[in-house]
């Protein structure tokens, strides 16, 4: 394996390095030029064939319904649809249900595997787990967890019901999650009673009750006993346990997916605050399914064979899309990883890539360069020749991080800079 992370001789001002020949001859988009040409010259027939990729309960009466006075757009109007039904009940009519849909690492080293008829199931029951706490569409959940299945689990059953959830990044303060959840006034909160990062115990319900009593829309509060299986949730202030929620409709069958039209809101996403007050940004479910299914299957050129990992927390919109709802709509294999990359040791990521046989690592510009100043010895004792393609999201890669993740790997992987 090559370790420098020098340009090659003479390409120092322009490199430029071609994909492996394989990748080439059968990727899924062979012309960007005329593919991207087609989405120009007509935008309606493109995005309808990319739509009916996927099923729909009633089909559109157009592909978009743009007002330009007021500049804005509605997809899809008329069909209706379901996120969570193409992302689960398509693959398991399909024959694929055991077909593994999610691995999970956690900072504590468990790890957990569940293929997509479990996390079906899953969904269902905590579906019916909403309705017996009086949940109807167009309720607002706030979903303040770790990244755990869990978290997928509990945003998947959300979206079944046409529910709206708004996921906040578990490492945020009780402030920050008090104005997110000022903001969407949620009915329901599921949170943990604890999160583990670098070894340590984070106190999420603890964060969660004190703002909690401030938010008077919050009728319950789901709590994943994540630290102790037996942690006595205070049901005098309406907290239920996860675990016991889930047990309690394991006999309910199967929950129908609410068919969702084109102004139905999937998710409320907040900014990140950083200049000024966060503003809850909402996707609704047609559009967003049409458009996280393409770049997922054409960015990272997904194959049925495919362990995709992504390093990002779904607490942000590319954990959204590209470690939920993207693949999984892909029918992909998902790596979810909670914690540091560089614990209990800074190989914990290449250590996952080598069990798992990972072929997509979907990472960012700052965790290469820690990885960087870690050394190359780290992933030069793993075996790493599962991999086929590198992602980059967040900023743009600078060049000697571009280049060093590209020799570690192999040094002839594509990367794909997202940013």
């Amino acid at each position: 394996m090559s370790t420098s992370h020098e340009p090659t001789p003479g390409m120092e001002k322009h490199p430029l390095f071609h994909p492996p020949e394989e990748i080439l001859r059968n990727a899924h988009v062979q012309d960007y030029a005329t593919v991207y040409q087609e989405s120009i010259d007509d935008p309606d027939g493109f995005w309808g064939r990319i739509a009916t990729e996927l099923e729909w309960f009633t089909p559109w009466t157009s592909v978009l319904d743009w007002d330009p006075q007021t500049f804005t757009g509605r997809w899809f109007p008329g069909g209706t649809t379901n996120i969570s039904h193409n992302a689960l009940d398509r693959h398991v009519a399909r024959g694929y249900g055991n077909k593994v849909a999610l691995i999970w690492s956690g900072d504590n080293g468990e790890e957990r595997v569940i293929t997509y008829s479990q996390l079906l199931d899953s969904v269902e029951r905590l579906c019916h787990g909403f309705h017996s706490l009086g949940l109807e569409k167009g309720d607002r959940v706030s979903i303040f967890l770790p990244p755990t299945p869990e978290q997928v689990i509990s945003m998947l059953a959300c979206a079944r019901m046409g529910l709206i959830h708004s996921v906040v990044f578990s490492g945020f303060s009780e402030a920050a999650l008090k104005s997110r959840m000022e903001d969407a006034q949620p009915k329901l909160l599921i949170t943990a009673d604890a999160g583990f990062r670098r070894g340590k115990e984070i106190p999420l319900l603890q964060t969660a009750r004190a703002p909690r009593t401030e938010i008077l829309s919050i009728r319950n509060t789901l709590v994943v006993r994540r630290k102790d299986p037996c942690f006595p949730v205070d049901a005098s202030s309406g907290e239920k346990a996860f675990d016991e929620l889930l047990e309690g409709n394991r006999k309910k069958g199967p929950f129908s997916p609410a068919p969702m039209g084109a102004d139905d809101p999937l998710f409320i996403l907040y900014t990140s605050g950083t200049t000024g007050k966060p503003k809850g940004i909402v996707h609704v479910q047609p559009g967003y399914m049409v458009g996280t299914y393409l770049t997922t299957r054409w960015v990272f050129d997904i194959r049925d064979s495919d362990v995709y990992f992504c390093v990002a927390d779904p607490g942000w919109i590319t954990g959204h899309s590209y470690i939920v709802y993207g693949p999984l709509l892909n029918r992909t294999t998902v790596l979810m990883a909670e914690g540091a990359p560089d614990w209990p040791d800074p190989g914990r990521w290449w250590k996952l890539i080598e069990k798992y046989r990972v072929t997509v690592f979907y990472s960012t510009p700052t965790a290469v360069r820690l990885q960087m100043r870690h050394g190359e010895k780290w992933p030069s004792g793993h075996d790493l020749s599962s991999l086929r393609l590198l992602g980059s999201v967040g900023e743009p890669i600078n060049p000697e991080a571009w280049m060093w993740f590209r020799n570690v790997t192999g040094g002839r992987l594509p990367i794909m800079d997202t940013w």
